[in-house]
């Protein structure tokens, strides 16, 4: 601990010495029980205080007048007083331990003060001022002690007094703070550390300062003239410090470094971000097989934990619909981006920065979002300046709104899958005061590298959704041919999901005698695999039509067919219309019931043998006649029209009949009446819906 007296140091730089003012018993005088006695000249007691009778025992009465030195001296050291007393007498002061006789007749040793003492006659005495040294060195050895240990503690020590002013700090404080003792001392905290957080020191210290109730390891970040660069974590407490008596002196601050539990602490809870980041990144993302609802996941994973601002952005090229298989490596050139998503943690003009979602924009070699694509690697710019913003915005003009919004790091990760670079994720950060890291950088790879496999399925299920589409309608008739004493209306709409796009369809034909057939169909399955199944058992249809069979003679040949083509099922329903007898005749394999609604606008579910999918074989199918009279309507349709996943199937087709059922509307408006309220918003399940209505001859 530095010399200088913390108690002279804080007296010069702080007010005025107040009024004297008393003190409570119990100070340090007090237990170190301070004699004073008087010799005059001639060696006898003058003055006795009532200490020295505590000390030695004899009152003043037996005291007063005698010779000090026969009264406390042994004989042997009465020579040694008396030489002793003439060189105090001469002027010369004399401190030391000493044997005195007390009143008990035990010897102690006794610590004395001695001077020469004159009065107005220039009569000279010898005041000797006395305690007992074993007290004293018990005393000095506490204090030698305290110093020791407050000079050598490697925490920070401070001692404040009464009014908040530093009295005394120990090295171990001088090197947290930065500052040398000199600097701390007579001052208050706010002048001395103007750099903390001096309300919260202030307030905690007055509190305990009025209180006596000590807080203990107070939390405290900051920085320091010791170490500028970088932020410091210390464990504060506080004590109200009293003397025996009771008598408040000031209070005292312990501080103890602890930047490197609070640093592990730290990246502890950055682990675990992490990890909690790359469980909801598995959750969150590609819930849809939608390229732009996939990359607004991915951008809302990472805004605002990791990012203020991000933008996902994929290479033009993938969605081009002739590209099916893996992407082409773009090379070293120029790039083409389509932007798919830009999210910010904060409402700032930066969100205009990066291209709009839906936008296409070429960018040269030199772009670090072209590099990331051209070599596959992340690019990090902790400390990103001027010529940075212009590499990294897509024009000037979006640089200086990334520069007035503070933008100062920024982190650019490719989006890989299978092998192949799709595109990039960018990140920015501006208020987030942390630049972006190695372990940033590591984390935003994981995050794009799960994400990307996402993007990458939903670009291939959409092109695989366009191929089944595409397939499917080639296999659906486009316009079916006018039939005798028949009008019709029809409806195809495909599922929303590539994996369930396929199965379903219908068709019109004509038969011998001005009959019509009319099929609805729906193979069990989807995707590809189901909409080719369809082609071939519609193609076995029309070919079976032409040969004139009944009803459940071409439903048994589908059968057949299906049954050959391997764990393939479907549900069909074949019916044929007679205009001359006003006759249909129905035969059901496993399909839902059709609905006739008669010219009076009711509506019935046709009560006729369901009989089993095709496929299944070796059950024979029957067939159903109903008359029809002129203004009758037949509704064949598929399940996805009626089937929900979360209400029953008898309550969907009581609310058909419904629809089906009161004013009349024209076909045309009765199919689409039908599609907009009856089918599931999700769209999980293809529909086919065909309406036939008996016109009269």
């Amino acid at each position: 601990m530095r010399q200088t007296d913390p108690r002279r140091a804080g007296l010069r730089r702080s007010a005025p010495i107040a009024a004297p003012e008393p003190s409570a018993p119990g100070g340090l005088l007090d237990v170190l029980g301070v004699a004073a006695v008087v010799l005059d000249s001639e060696g006898r007691i003058a003055l006795w205080s009532p200490a020295a009778e505590q000390l030695f025992g004899y009152t003043s009465d037996e005291a007063l007048g005698r010779s000090a030195a026969k009264l406390l001296v042994q004989p042997e050291h009465v020579p040694l007083v008396k030489e002793l007393f003439q060189q105090v007498l001469a002027g010369a002061s004399w401190a030391g331990g000493f044997p005195i006789r007390v009143k008990d007749g035990s010897i102690r040793m006794f610590e004395f003060r001695n001077m020469r003492m004159q009065d107005q006659q220039r009569n000279v005495y010898a005041l000797g001022i006395a305690t007992d040294q074993e007290a004293l060195r018990t005393v000095e050895t506490d204090v030698a002690l305290s110093m020791r240990l407050i000079s050598q503690s490697p925490i920070g020590l401070a001692v404040l007094d009464t009014d908040l002013r530093y009295a005394l700090v120990n090295p171990a404080l001088e090197r947290i703070n930065g500052l040398p003792a000199s600097e701390h001392l007579g001052r208050h905290v706010a002048e001395a550390l103007p750099f903390l957080d001096i309300a919260a020191i202030e307030s905690a210290s007055r509190q305990v300062l009025a209180t006596g109730e000590p807080l203990l390891d107070q939390f405290a970040i900051g920085r320091t003239p010791g170490d500028p660069g970088q932020d410091r974590a210390w464990s504060v407490s506080y004590f109200r410090l009293e003397d025996t008596g009771g008598k408040v002196l000031g209070i005292a601050i312990s501080v103890i470094d602890v930047t490197e539990r609070h640093q592990a602490t730290a990246e502890m809870i950055r682990a675990r971000r992490r990890l909690a980041m790359i469980a909801d990144a598995g959750v969150r993302i590609g819930t849809t097989l939608d390229l732009p609802h996939t990359a607004r996941e991915l951008a809302g994973i990472v805004v605002p934990d990791l990012a203020d601002l991000a933008a996902v952005d994929v290479l033009d090229a993938i969605l081009d619909e002739r590209q099916t298989g893996a992407v082409p490596a773009n090379g070293g050139g120029p790039a083409v981006f389509r932007a798919l998503a830009v999210k910010a943690a904060y409402r700032t003009e930066a969100s205009r920065a990066p291209d709009p979602a839906g936008n296409v924009a070429r960018y040269a070699p030199d772009r670090l979002i072209t590099q990331v694509v051209n070599t596959g690697r992340p690019i990090l710019v902790p400390h990103v300046d001027d010529e940075a913003l212009r590499r990294i915005a897509r024009d000037d003009d979006a640089a200086a709104l990334l520069a007035r919004a503070g933008a100062h790091s920024y982190l650019g990760v490719p989006l890989t899958a299978r092998g192949s670079v799709i595109g990039t994720l960018s990140l920015i950060r501006a208020r987030t005061q942390a630049p972006f890291d190695e372990d940033d950088q590591l984390l935003a790879s994981e995050l794009a590298a799960r994400a990307a496999i996402s993007i990458d399925n939903a670009r291939l299920y959409r092109s695989e959704r366009r191929n089944v589409l595409a397939l499917q309608r080639s296999l659906l008739p486009r316009r079916p041919p006018r039939q005798p004493g028949l009008e019709i209306a029809y409806r195809y709409q495909p599922a929303g999901s590539t994996h369930e796009v396929g199965g379903d369809w219908f068709d019109v034909l004509p038969l011998s005698g001005d009959k019509t057939a009319l099929v609805v169909g729906d193979v069990m399955g989807s995707g590809i695999t189901a909409a080719a199944t369809m082609g071939q058992l519609r193609t076995a249809t029309r070919t079976l039509t032409a040969l004139d069979l009944e009803p459940e003679a071409v439903i048994g040949h589908l059968d057949d067919v299906a049954t050959s083509l391997e764990q393939t099922f479907a549900t069909c329903l074949y019916a044929s219309f007679d205009p001359h007898a006003s006759r249909c005749r129905i035969s059901n394999a496993g399909h839902l019931p059709p609905i006739v609604v008669f010219p009076d606008g009711k509506a019935h579910l046709l009560d006729i043998p369901t009989g089993v999918p095709l496929g299944v074989g070796g059950v024979p199918f029957t067939t159903a006649d109903i008359d029809l009279t002129p203004g009758s309507r037949v509704v064949l349709y598929t399940d996805g029209l009626v089937e929900t996943r979360d209400e029953p199937i008898d309550e969907r087709l009581s609310a058909l009949l419904r629809m089906l059922s009161g004013p009349r509307r024209s076909l045309e408006r009765t199919c689409d009446l039908l599609l907009h309220s009856l089918r599931d918003p999700d769209g999980h399940d293809d529909v086919a819906l065909l309406i036939a209505e008996v016109k009269p001859d």
